[in-house]
């Protein structure tokens, strides 16, 4: 089985279509979404459709902030730009868009995988997770510490089961390290090897999107520049 691992798309609708063409040229079949699927991006309604459409043949997906902001409910983290999407976010979205956020968890536990707050809090091999828009890796030591192990994209790392893993695999929508390509990660569970990848997309477009919609310029520049 090979898991395509999306996070913080950010309605973000190139990037997430050219994410997932990449993971299914390369076998994937089977898919999770780990969360923030909306916000700072122009395409929310297309962008929760097409996931939907996934979740209905079997896709993972879970419930991050922004989409929790866009359902009403309160989050005084959010930046000001942030909150400024979420209200345009809010007048975009369907009823049917809406009652497919409002199903969604907060995490997936699964014989594979399991998102949870900590490699500590987790009694799995892998724990897979997003929010941090950077794709990091890290280990459970032998001490008990948690040790990071940096991906190269398009390399396969061995993930043995006799370790805990804890992979955040970036963001496909809003990348935040300089990079303007798009992030996710494909999990191999049967021959235990995770791949990072970075993925050109047409940024271009998404920030055109961005500007058209009257959403903030930092936002547009973001994706122009990966950071």
């Amino acid at each position: 089985m090979k898991l395509a691992l999306f996070a913080d798309i950010h309605s973000n609708l190139e990037a997430i279509t050219t994410c997932l063409s990449h993971a299914k040229a390369l076998g994937a079949d089977r898919f999770a979404f780990l969360g923030d699927l909306v916000g700072y991006g122009a395409d929310p309604v297309a962008v929760l459709d097409l996931i939907e459409e996934h979740a209905a043949d079997g896709a993972v997906v879970v419930l991050g902030n922004h989409d929790a902001a866009a359902l009403g409910r309160p989050d005084d983290t959010l930046s000001s730009h942030a909150r400024l999407t979420i209200v345009w976010t809010q007048a975009q979205l369907g009823e049917k868009q809406r009652a497919f956020l409002a199903g969604l968890p907060l995490s997936v536990p699964d014989d594979d995988m399991e998102a949870e707050d900590s490699i500590r809090a987790a009694n799995t091999s892998y724990i897979f997770c997003g929010h941090v828009h950077e794709q990091k890796l890290f280990y459970m030591g032998a001490d008990g510490h948690p040790l990071p192990f940096r991906p190269v994209p398009g390399t396969p790392i061995p993930t043995g089961k006799h370790r805990q893993w804890l992979a955040i695999v970036g963001s496909a929508g809003q990348p935040r390290d300089r990079n303007n390509k798009a992030c996710y990660a494909l999990a191999d569970l049967e021959r235990s090897r995770l791949t990072f990848f970075r993925i050109p997309y047409d940024f271009a477009l998404a920030a055109h999107k961005v500007r058209s919609a009257g959403l903030p310029e930092r936002i547009a520049l973001r994706l122009e520049r990966g950071a």
